[in-house]
């Protein structure tokens, strides 16, 4: 499959993430998807034996690796959001340590940070955590502009709601947060209180392959279809 809603009905994919679970059964709510962890050799390996169908891995892992080759797919971000600040590292030290904010400034991408601003802005917004199906992402075009796409959905994808913001990159932060009111208020308040029941009840995790009714092992082919993920 060159994409997830190329993917059969009844599929079932691999994946730890709430977030893409929710993305996933957005595009369609046939497919099932499992807890789904290890180093990406594991993972492979899996997949190898029809554990799943297909997973999801990060494309900037693979070419670290030199395995790209056995990604049949790259997404973007039009059909997966990735998590907030996604790929970024942060590098902390005290604030009056002077010789190291000297080294740090020196290593910092403008362009990255800006992004990583705005997108951490819409988080704190929508009060997320990583147990929450919350994805955002924040580009700054060539004409300066900064462009945000962000989304909350439900973890059954019946629910999703979708925000975007281009506007001064110097108002980064701004247009995170007004993204982020948008959709709190769009989803309303009893969105999130299911969410934190759900978080609760679940510990906002997908099931085990072989767990339960809606997660038969499946047999595929030498891969199966694997559809990696690509973060800035």
């Amino acid at each position: 499959a060159s994409n997830i809603a190329g993917l059969p009905d009844g599929s079932l994919i691999g994946s730890a993430s709430l977030r893409r679970q929710a993305q996933i059964l957005a595009i369609n709510p046939t497919l099932k998807v499992v807890n789904f962890r290890g180093n990406v050799q594991t993972r492979l390996r899996k997949l190898g034996e029809g554990v799943v169908d297909a997973t999801l891995l990060a494309i900037a892992g693979l070419n670290r690796m030199d395995m790209d080759d056995v990604a049949t797919s790259v997404l973007d971000m039009d059909e997966m959001l990735p998590a907030v600040a996604q790929g970024a590292i942060g590098i902390q030290c005290r604030e009056d340590d002077e010789k190291s904010l000297k080294y740090i400034m020196a290593l910092s991408c403008q362009d990255t940070k800006t992004a990583v601003d705005c997108e951490r802005a819409f988080l704190a917004t929508l009060d997320g955590n990583c147990r929450t199906p919350i994805a955002g992402q924040a580009k700054v075009l060539p004409d300066g502009q900064l462009k945000f796409s962000g989304l909350i959905a439900s973890p059954d994808g019946t629910k999703l709601y979708r925000a975007e913001r281009t506007g001064s990159a110097a108002d980064a932060v701004a247009l995170g947060e007004d993204a982020g009111k948008e959709l709190r208020a769009e989803a309303g308040e009893q969105f999130f209180a299911d969410m934190q029941a759900y978080q609760q009840e679940t510990g906002g995790g997908a099931p085990a392959p072989g767990g339960g009714p809606t997660a038969p092992k499946k047999k595929g082919g030498p891969f199966g279809p694997l559809l990696a993920k690509i973060f800035y």
